[in-house]
């Protein structure tokens, strides 16, 4: 580098500088355009890519709204279907309910009904026992006290008496 300042000849400067702008000149023309076109289309596809990377961005915001949206969605069936199950059971359980005391009420009544006829047959019952007893009673007094015919003929006119009344 010193021997290049210290011998400094106008010739080869103006040599150096022609072989320059020659090669100069032989990048413009042969490598310079294909150079800026690479350059170009790298920064063409830096550009599509930073691009396509916000519309994915873009893209992946949406999704993630429409998710919410069919979230809320899916919440807000889940709450209408878990409302209505409710009621049905509700509504189940008070036919059941409803169901049981009518069955418990027609068993009650059947109950009722079954003692007042058991009741009804025991008191037909007892009275035929007491008509029973009672004829038999009357059957032994008067054969005691009709023994003699003076009381029968007594009694048959006692009779006839209260038919002729009647």
């Amino acid at each position: 580098m010193e021997q290049l300042i210290n011998d400094f000849s106008p010739g080869l400067f103006i040599m150096q500088t022609v072989i320059f702008l020659i090669l100069l000149f032989i990048l413009v023309k042969v490598a310079w355009k294909p150079i800026l076109n690479s350059i170009r289309v790298r920064e063409d596809s830096i550009k599509d890519a930073l691009e396509a990377a916000e519309k994915a961005k873009e893209e992946m915001a949406k999704l993630q709204s429409d998710n919410q949206k069919l979230l809320e969605e899916a919440r807000r069936e889940r709450d209408v279907i878990l409302k209505d199950a409710r009621e049905i059971a509700a509504g189940l359980q008070e036919e059941a309910k409803a169901e049981a005391n009518k069955q418990a009420e027609k068993m009650i009544a059947d109950a009722k009904m079954a003692i007042n006829t058991e009741k009804q047959a025991a008191m037909a019952e007892v009275k035929t026992q007491v008509a029973t007893l009672s004829l038999q009673i009357t059957e032994k007094l008067l054969r005691k006290s009709l023994e003699s015919d003076k009381a029968q003929k007594d009694l048959i006119n006692e009779f006839v008496k209260d038919l002729k009344l009647n």
